[in-house]
């Protein structure tokens, strides 16, 4: 395997080279791709992979280390025996779900082999680039050299044979309940096929009512083909509805000689894959069309420009960027067509200019990675939003957490209706805003009329408890959730808290003022699962009892989604300083901190942790905050395969980082305010709309220097530690001045977020 050292090494020579040109010197050194590392995370538990495609495409390219899309095994791991092929796979980068809808290609050289088992090749005998736009595979055994590139719907896989010989190309749907289609379509020199996708969580096993269409042309005629089931082979062009199967076509190729595969990807249809093959790539060479991929990652990395003189760093943060642009994928074709939302194979057709996008991690990413983009992309914030409220129209009901073009329920909380909120609050608005604020108010207020639409995973799970007591109590096991969420009482009743925060907030701005006072009351509900003896939330019943027995730090608790007591008694997102009055005043909260920070206890590999160590800044010692935010940026990320401490989640651990490292975080996003604390980097220049740029500088006393000993805007003593959305979105300097030893900077209670009472000014 190359290493990546090497291609940095290349890099720099290729810059001092052409330094003699102005103008290609300089945009080889806004070259942001050469710090990605597409490994990174490859290896557990980042659950991520060395994906070429480009932001947000509907596809994305990967070797693959074997066939399955079976739950929670992505397509490439790291450190696998075998190399099985280029796959384009809709996995969900960083997660532990399911790919779906993919499909395989494998070239092998020599005698024609079928079988999975044969053709797969040992790792050791595979050298490989890859890039962000790129991938290359040296399969030393059988002679070819095999480099992707791909645009927003589609892949070219460039093959050049080493030897004379006869070249084979096997394309596989990977299907493991053994459905799908494959077909030699010798009337237009193609491969087609298609493999469906099926529900996980609600609906597990359901067809998902969707398939992954695909179109595969080699850029000559085909000379030989057939089809085949593991290792036996039919002369036959189609061969559907059975595992382990697939289709070939060969070539006689003389030494040197090159085949290009053209591939076209959709959700709607055979003919629509075609049809974007047809207007994304037809006409364009390989090279091209890894520049035009290259020129969009460029493009996308360069928003934010960080200055440093630590090149891990660096690795680090353009990686980071990198893995926040996989997901949500665009759904829709090049002509507007789409799979309608929660349909079973009924597609639509959007209006011009629109787009369509799913696969939302929505209860990891609404905390850090969607508000990211809210900064970097509002119009691409929009059209997320649009889509949303397409699949709430398609399907009667805002979903909980889309995937697979399917309601899910997964996870837990109503967090659709915070990301609406936050982005209607910031003024990012082109959508139907009545009809957006009636899905939301239904999913808070209403429970769907019939058992089948709530078990499907419409709606709120726990809600008519949730509404009774004020709190989920534990008798209500949510048996309609899918697992391992069919309890979780206390995270759903402190996540709806903040949900009804986030609708309340939106309520009263669009003037609905008696939904505002009901949403406002309800956002208060976190403290009927707080108990004040032992300042923690806590599982409840009914009668108003706490369950026994009680561990803080212990993380198995039904009651608690993928946590402990102790760590989610600080998902008070909307109302740290009610949070700690609860607890007893600003100094309460510190100490409660303090002991979330000893003996291992913090858990920053998920997110129900990813708020806390921002919390000191609503206490006398927000140093404590600089503190455990740069041991975090320097202890839980790194380069290379073992680079994230936990999965990625959609990107919301990369965003995690982009924040952090940049100097300011969104505990509450609803609010607009982001809690500062100090930059890793010594300049950051953020690439705002409208041509504006926020810059980030800091000055150290010291090269050790960690601690704020003041900031300015603008050349002007900023008074808090947060700033506001607006005033991050007019641009200008922000200057942080950093000192060795921890000081007094933004430890008065005006100079820190006051909680409910919000001003989005």
């Amino acid at each position: 395997m190359i290493q990546l050292s090497l291609k940095y090494t290349l890099l720099f020579l290729i810059v001092f080279i052409v330094s003699c040109d102005a103008e290609e010197s300089s945009r080889i050194s806004n070259n942001y791709t050469q710090y990605v590392d597409p490994l990174s995370g490859t290896k557990r538990p980042g659950q991520t992979i060395p994906s070429v495609g480009i932001p947000f495409g509907m596809t994305q390219w990967t070797p693959q280390t074997q066939f399955t899309e079976r739950h929670a095994i992505p397509p490439y791991k790291h450190d696998e025996e075998f190399f099985c092929g280029i796959r384009g796979t809709h996995w969900l980068s960083g997660s532990a779900v399911k790919d779906y809808g993919s499909f395989s290609i494998m070239p092998i050289m020599g005698k024609l082999k079928t079988g999975r088992n044969e053709i797969r090749l040992p790792y050791s005998s595979v050298n490989e680039v890859f890039d962000p736009d790129y991938y290359r595979a040296e399969l030393d055994e059988y002679g070819i050299s095999a480099e992707v590139t791909a645009s927003a719907r589609c892949g070219m896989i460039r093959l050049t044979a080493e030897r004379a010989d006869s070249l084979f190309i096997l394309t596989f749907p990977n299907n493991d309940q053994g459905n799908g289609l494959v077909k030699v379509d010798v009337k237009n020199n193609e491969i087609v096929g298609y493999n469906p996708a099926v529900r996980a969580y609600a609906g597990w096993g359901n067809p998902a009512g969707i398939n992954g269409y695909f179109v595969v042309r080699p850029d000559r005629k085909i000379q030989i083909k057939g089809t085949f089931n593991g290792s036996v082979q039919f002369p036959s062009d189609s061969i559907m509805s059975q595992k382990n199967i697939g289709a070939y076509i060969g070539f006689s190729v003389k030494q040197g000689e090159e085949i290009v595969l053209r591939a076209g990807t959709s959700f709607t249809s055979i003919e629509q894959a075609r049809n974007n093959l047809d207007a994304e790539i037809k006409r364009i060479k390989f090279g091209e069309l890894r520049e035009k991929a290259a020129s969009e990652w460029e493009q996308a990395l360069g928003k934010i420009k960080v200055t440093t003189e630590d090149t891990v760093s660096l690795n680090i943060f353009y990686t980071a960027m990198y893995h926040s642009m996989q997901q949500p994928r665009l759904f829709s074709d090049v002509d507007g067509s789409y799979p309608r939302f929660s349909r079973q194979y009924d597609n639509g057709k959007l209006g011009k200019r629109e787009e369509y996008y799913d696969d939302f991690s929505m209860w990891d990413i609404y905390r850090a990675h969607l508000p990211l983009f809210e900064i970097l992309d509002p119009e691409m914030t929009n059209k997320w939003i649009q889509s949303m409220l397409i699949k709430g129209n398609d399907g009667g009901w805002l979903p909980i957490f889309p995937c697979w073009n399917s309601y899910t329920s997964e996870m837990i909380g109503d967090h659709v209706i915070s990301y609406i909120a936050s982005a209607y609050l910031k003024g990012i608005r082109d959508y139907d805003i009545q009809g957006a604020y009636s899905l939301m108010r239904q999913n808070a207020f209403e429970i769907p009329r019939s058992e089948e639409d709530y078990i499907d995973g419409r709606g709120r799970r726990g809600l008519m408890s949730y509404l009774q007591y004020g709190y989920i109590p534990l008798e209500d096991k949510v048996d309609e959730a899918p697992n391992p969420h069919k309890e979780a009482q206390v995270s759903r009743t402190i996540e709806y808290a903040y949900d009804d925060y986030a609708l309340a907030q939106m309520a009263r701005a669009l003037g609905k003022q008696s939904d505002y006072e009901k949403l406002i009351k309800r956002s208060n509900n976190y403290r009927n699962v707080f108990d004040s003896n032992l300042n923690m939330v806590r599982g409840r019943y009914a009668d108003g009892t706490w369950s026994e027995p009680f561990q803080p730090d212990y993380m198995h608790y039904k009651y608690i989604t993928e946590g402990s007591p102790r760590q989610y008694t600080f998902y008070v997102p909307h109302d740290v300083p009610g949070l700690a009055r609860l607890m007893g005043g600003r100094d309460s909260l510190e100490t409660a901190l303090d002991s979330a920070f000893t003996d291992n206890r913090h858990w920053h590999g998920n997110e129900p942790g990813h708020q806390t160590p921002f919390l000191y800044n609503y206490t006398a010692s927000p140093w404590k905050t600089q503190k455990k935010v740069r041991e975090i940026l320097l202890s839980e990320y790194d380069v290379g395969p073992t680079g994230l401490s936990g999965n990625d989640d959609g990107g919301q651990m990369s965003a995690w980082y982009i924040f952090a490292a940049t100097g300011f975080y969104p505990v509450n996003p609803v609010s607009g305010e982001y809690l500062l604390s100090s930059p890793l980097f010594e300049k950051v220049s953020i690439q705002l709309p409208d041509n504006l740029t926020m810059d980030i500088i800091c000055h150290k006393d010291t090269s050790e220097a960690i601690y704020i000993r003041s900031v300015k805007l603008n050349g002007k003593e900023f008074p808090r530690n947060f700033i506001t959305y607006k005033e991050l979105m007019e641009g200008g300097i922000l200057e942080f001045f950093l000192t060795d030893k921890p000081g007094s900077w933004g430890s008065t209670e005006e100079s820190q977020p006051s909680g409910l009472i919000v001003c989005y000014e």
